[in-house]
């Protein structure tokens, strides 16, 4: 089994180029960094047990640095038996996560963030936005999927691969084939389909808080 560390390596070292933010306003948006994500007899075996110490960081960095606008994103699930259902305990955002001080906090059903409320896009949109740096839960549901689509819409986007984390999963196929993927491999995977297929570059957390080009926080 990959470990988290090589994987995140593994998927920067195959990404092109360097990754540096420029001087330019550049949106954190965290995704579904909730209490029932912790509830493993549901979600079964996770990968990267640091991504929560990394998403901290990163947030603790836009804010001291100035960074630009701090987006929190809430999974409001519809299904009773989920862990993330609309006013369930696990449907709140963790400790470390203030919903009252970010620039913006949006609520959603589905996996991407720019179909929540309010409107992502047009709130990015106005204020002149063009950079996005993602970190957060599921890496291969909500952070990929809004990745891909913040991608296709024009955006710069920054996946912080080692500030997420997911889960194990399990299928059918039509051939009756059972398969399974690590939650570490699921990681390594998102990582290829954003940087392979030019939806976004991986960066590590470590990256991310480095000053950025014009020597400012």
């Amino acid at each position: 089994m990959l470990s988290v560390g090589t994987l995140v390596a593994t998927a920067v070292a195959d990404c092109d180029g360097t990754m540096t933010l420029s001087a330019a306003p550049c949106a954190l948006i965290v995704i579904d960094v909730q209490d029932g994500f912790s509830d493993t007899r549901f979600w079964g075996p996770s990968s990267n047990p640091q991504a929560e110490s990394n998403i901290e960081s990163l947030v603790s960095c836009w804010r001291a640095q100035d960074r630009g606008p701090v987006v929190l994103v809430r999974h409001d699930s519809v299904h009773a038996d989920s862990p993330l259902f609309t006013g369930s305990e696990g449907n709140r955002l963790q400790s470390f996560l203030d919903e009252g001080t970010a620039e913006l906090f949006v609520t959603k059903s589905v996996n991407s963030a720019f179909y929540g409320d309010p409107d992502l896009h047009a709130w990015l949109q106005e204020r002149k936005i063009a950079e996005l740096v993602l970190c957060g839960i599921q890496t291969n549901m909500c952070v990929e999927t809004t990745a891909r689509m913040a991608g296709n819409l024009g955006y710069l986007v920054t996946v912080a691969l080692d500030a997420t984390r997911t889960f194990d999963l399990t299928t059918t196929l039509p051939d009756g084939e059972r398969i399974t993927r690590t939650a570490s491999e699921l990681m390594l995977t998102t990582a290829l389909n954003l940087a392979a297929g030019g939806f976004a570059t991986i960066a590590t957390s470590a990256e991310l808080v480095r000053p950025r080009s014009d020597g400012t926080g």
